[in-house]
């Protein structure tokens, strides 16, 4: 009997917003990508798009082979939980769509696997790349990329990702194993695939409450922080004293700049105007919150915007803990374009057409091809994982600016975009949010001057 994997995800710019899903099917014996879906789906939600990613990869396993075994692999915690039925559903749009997936194979030949979100980056990828073609007026090149399979699948060649180039063994491995461990520890849950739709179990504010936009499926990834279980009554409740044990967080301590000569005068100053320097209080402040990290002692690496003003901070602080400090250009301000050294005031005058689109709509950009919030959210959320991925279980300084710091609080949280007009972030304050193994986030602190006082 063939083994198949199946990986989807979805996605929705605006949540709901314009919405696209991509689907991947693999060989479990080989590693080999058999068949890649994806679609623009016009306005929806994330959770519908992930669902419609998951109905188009077991259509797909279904069409090459009725009898395989499929293994489910998605980094949505709702749409695994919901199919496995160890969570109700109750948001109206959902259940249909969940019951039309339980039927497409006999619940014995599916299993379910939540998995991280960068273990899901070919679903992920192809999910943006159909968002990418509704924003065109098109739909994904479905032609094209069942040709390029076609050729792939003469030749017997292997995909890459999964280990070094060349390495198909490797690949192949490593699906086998996914497969194996995804039938461990799914075994018990598969025959409630087709009663989920009904199956008592959650509630979820994802689907009832509003979520970022963003250029990626960057601000769904977190819903699983939005969810709150529910047992069932053959599943007694656990409670947090029996929860599984997740380990420790990536803890990123997020550190605005100290104050540059801009800073009092509250003048737009992002990464595409003359990088100022900290000022003579700034540098105190520095120096400040140096001293208080050095007594906490919990910093374990310092990662910076390449700033000026953020580098100098961080150097401040490095001195005093004896780290070295890591640049990452994703951390970088947003670009403020023709804005960039101007008063609100002085833009409102001066661009007002521009500022109104700009407050209303987080797609709009700056005059003069600035970045705007959303492309902003994109890159934050893109640093974020990578980060996340690079110091799991640590403590990171990320010493960085006020938009990429609200950003990341606003993500966490799952926030609507204008909540960045909403939060209050002062030069050298202190901000932190942990980030769990199972995709959670919380938000610890914001915007905590206490170090600054004499």
């Amino acid at each position: 009997m063939r083994e198949f994997i199946v990986e989807a995800d979805g996605g929705s710019r605006g949540n709901p917003g314009p919405a696209g899903y991509g689907s991947v099917v693999i060989d479990a014996a080989t590693g080999e990508t058999l068949v890649e879906r994806a679609e623009y789906i016009g306005v929806a939600t994330n959770n519908v798009a992930e669902y419609r990613g998951l109905l188009a990869g077991l259509r797909a396993a279904r069409e090459l082979d009725p009898s395989a075994t499929v293994h489910v692999r998605m980094d949505s915690k709702l749409v695994i939980e919901q199919m496995t039925g160890r969570w109700k559903i109750k948001h109206p749009d959902m259940k249909p769509l969940a019951t039309e997936a339980a039927r497409i194979l006999p619940p014995g030949q599916v299993t379910y696997e939540w998995i991280p979100r960068e273990r899901n980056k070919h679903a992920d990828r192809l999910a943006n790349e159909a968002m990418d073609a509704g924003k065109r007026g098109e739909q994904w090149d479905a032609g094209a990329a069942r040709a390029a399979l076609e050729a792939s699948a003469s030749t017997r060649t292997l995909p890459e990702p999964a280990g070094p180039p060349g390495d198909a063994a490797a690949g192949a491995a490593k699906a086998r194993e996914a497969l194996a461990q995804g039938r461990a520890s799914a075994a018990t849950a598969t025959a409630a695939a087709t009663s989920a739709p009904s199956a008592p179990s959650a509630t979820t504010a994802a689907t009832a409450a509003t979520s970022a936009p963003s250029g990626t499926k960057a601000e769904a990834d977190l819903r699983a922080a939005r969810t709150v279980a529910t047992p069932t009554a053959s599943q007694p409740s656990t409670g947090w004293s029996s929860a599984p044990d997740l380990g420790a967080p990536a803890t990123f301590v997020l550190l605005r700049h100290g104050e540059t000569p801009l800073t009092p005068e509250k003048r737009f100053s992002g990464s595409g105007g003359s990088d100022p320097s900290l000022s003579e209080v700034g540098r105190e402040q520095a120096e400040r919150v140096a001293a208080s990290l050095a007594r906490r002692g919990t910093i374990q690496h310092i990662v910076a915007s390449p700033l000026a003003r953020t580098r100098e901070t961080a150097g401040a602080v490095a001195a005093r803990l004896g780290l070295e400090v890591t640049v990452d250009d994703g951390l970088r301000e947003t670009d403020f374009g023709a804005w960039e050294g101007l008063t609100f005031s002085e833009v409102r005058e001066r661009h007002p057409d521009d500022l109104n689109a700009w407050l209303a709509d987080p797609e709009a950009e700056p005059t003069g091809g600035g970045e705007s919030f959303a492309a902003t959210a994109t890159r934050i959320a893109a640093t974020r994982d990578k980060l996340i991925a690079a110091y799991a279980g640590r403590t990171v300084l990320l010493v960085t600016h006020v938009t990429p710091i609200k950003t990341l609080v606003r993500l966490a949280l799952g926030a609507p975009p204008e909540s960045l007009f909403r939060m209050e972030l002062s030069a050298a304050s202190l901000s932190v949010v942990a980030y769990y193994a199972d995709g959670n986030a919380s938000v610890r602190l914001l915007n905590d001057t206490s170090h600054l006082r004499p």
